[in-house]
């Protein structure tokens, strides 16, 4: 969906979203190139190595005590019992052998590829993406944003608290400058719908989806799934301004899910997946639908060696239709941290919006298309 590019011209031939942030120039720093040693390499002496003054070609003829040397037999000497012929090959092909076989036949030592795990996924993100973008200005901000207010610790629940988590009956907050309307609408359930030209906004959740004290699996010995919906109503415009998110508090609020530090997102304009990316993010799924209903989960699952497996998942009119997991093979040089999405943090479910929009939001579990809820 949207992101701050990582060139400097933003020129694109879709409309950039408004900024409301003074573009600022960035600073760029430049390794300075490497230094090579300088060797020295001699040539070897002149002449034969000392105590070889007589070194010269060797003598004419065979060797000493080899004045009987004669020449090698033109042909296989004689056996016994039949010159010659028993060194011709027999007639025919030869008999099968096993052993060869297992050896050197290619089907045998070549796997049927078909029969193998998928390989990590070593795609590289985007640097911009395809449909809407916000300016470098605006991501920057978002990161001086970041570093300014760091993570919260995370937060005991009470009672009231856990009740109203379990029966999937959350609150979601809008920030001030929010230009649109949101509505509870029955217990779980918001409507919501934004001006044409509103700037980008995360409307989060509380309480969070995933609560430390009660959800992490190694505390509890039990999976942890978290998930949500929304539907996007026919006042979608075309490319479906909506983003699904999970975010650990506390998050910029003028920036979409899944742009900067402990979050992630799915982008309904472009189909990307974005985590911890201001950028184009990655190729995930298509573009939204007006009138679709989309999920987005996430999975908590000990792994075996003290820590927790996370996987993300999207529902599409209630079927599964693509995950990825957290930890999984990442560009070393483009890809940023995932800390604050593996278990350790309060995660909040992050509804993006920007542009027009209509939309609904839906926590209860009896009104969800995906039917494969297992807390």
């Amino acid at each position: 969906m949207c992101f701050g590019s990582k060139d400097k011209d933003n020129s694109n031939d879709n409309a950039a979203k408004p900024a409301q942030i003074p573009q600022q120039p960035s600073s760029a720093s430049h390794p300075a190139p490497k230094a090579s040693m300088p060797q020295s390499y001699g040539a070897p002496p002149p002449g034969p190595p000392p105590g070889h003054n007589n070194y010269g070609a060797p003598p004419p003829g065979p060797p000493p005590s080899h004045n009987n040397y004669v020449a090698p037999p033109a042909r296989p000497p004689p056996s016994k019992n039949n010159p010659f012929n028993d060194y011709a090959p027999p007639p025919g092909p030869p008999p099968p052998d096993h052993k060869q076989k297992s050896q050197h036949d290619w089907e045998t030592a070549v796997p049927d590829t078909s029969l193998l795990p998928p390989p990590p996924s070593f795609f590289s993100g985007f640097d911009r993406s395809p449909a809407n973008n916000a300016t470098e200005a605006q991501a920057e901000e978002g990161e001086r944003w970041c570093r300014d207010y760091p993570l919260y610790a995370p937060q005991p629940l009470d009672p009231n608290a856990l009740n109203a988590l379990n029966c999937g009956n959350i609150n979601m907050f809008t920030p001030p400058y929010f230009r649109g309307e949101l509505k509870h609408q029955d217990v779980g359930l918001w409507r919501g719908h934004t001006a044409k030209g509103a700037p980008d906004t995360c409307i989060a959740s509380y309480p969070p989806l995933y609560n430390v004290a009660a959800h992490n699996p190694l505390r509890t010995g039990q999976k942890k799934t978290i998930y949500y919906e929304i539907r996007a109503l026919p006042g979608c415009r075309r490319e479906v301004s909506l983003a699904l998110g999970f975010v650990a508090p506390p998050y910029p609020a003028f920036r979409l899910p899944g742009w900067h530090r402990a979050s992630l997102g799915v982008h309904g304009d472009d189909g990307h997946r974005y985590v911890n990316d201001r950028w184009g993010g990655k190729a995930f799924t298509e573009a939204f639908r007006r009138c679709e209903v989309v999920g987005l989960g996430m999975e908590f699952t000990p792994n075996g060696y003290g820590g927790l497996a996370v996987d993300i998942f999207l529902t599409r009119d209630g079927v599964e239709r693509g995950r990825w997991n957290l930890h999984e093979e990442t560009d070393r040089e483009q890809d940023l941290p995932v800390m604050g999405l593996e278990g350790a943090h309060d995660l909040c479910a992050a509804v993006g919006v920007f542009d027009q929009a209509e939309f609904e939001i839906c926590f209860a579990p009896g009104r969800w298309a995906w039917k494969g809820y297992r807390g």
